[in-house]
C-alpha cells in the first residue's frame, strides 16, 4: 500500500494595494519542500477582500483588463450598505464573492503543472497595501 504525504505551510504575502501578485515561485518552492512528485496542491487565502486566481503571466495587459472589468462589476462608487472600512471594503467582499478563494494545481514530477503562460496570483481587492495569509496544502 503506497504512503501519502501531507505537507503544509502558510505564508504571508504583502500586497501593494489592489492588484495581482505573482505568488507562483513561493508556492512552487513549497511544492519542492514536501517531496511530493505526483499528487495535488491547494491554495487557500484567508481573507474575505482578497481571492486566487490562475491566469495568464505573459502579457500584463490581461491582468489590467481583468482589474478594470472587476471594477466595473463591483464599483467603489456603488451606495453599499457595507462601509464600516471605507468605501473600497464592500466593493473588495463583493469581488472576492464572484472570484475564488482557493485554487488546486496538480503536481507532476514534483513540480506544478501550470501551463507554459499560467501564474498563480494572490488577487488584492482592497486599495491599500495588506498581509494576506496562504495555506498551501501538498499531498500526494
Amino acid at each position: 500500500m503506497a504512503t501519502v504525504t501531507v505537507y503544509q505551510e502558510t505564508i504571508a504575502v504583502s500586497t501593494p494595494g489592489a492588484g495581482f501578485t505573482d505568488i507562483t515561485a513561493a508556492v512552487a518552492q513549497i511544492v519542492q519542500q514536501s517531496g511530493v512528485t505526483v499528487g495535488m496542491c491547494t491554495v487557500f487565502v484567508r481573507h474575505t477582500s482578497a481571492s486566487l486566481v490562475i491566469q495568464e503571466n505573459a502579457d500584463p495587459a490581461v491582468l489590467r483588463d481583468l482589474q478594470a472589468w472587476l471594477g466595473e462589476l463591483a464599483p467603489t462608487t456603488r451606495a453599499w450598505e457595507h462601509d464600516d472600512e471605507g468605501p473600497d471594503d464592500m466593493p473588495a467582499h463583493a469581488r472576492s464573492a464572484v472570484t475564488k478563494t482557493s485554487e488546486n494545481i496538480p503536481i507532476t514530477a514534483g513540480r506544478l503543472a501550470l501551463g507554459t503562460w499560467q501564474g498563480l496570483y494572490l488577487w488584492e481587492h482592497r486599495s491599500r497595501p495588506h498581509s494576506r495569509t496562504l495555506v498551501v496544502h501538498v499531498a500526494g
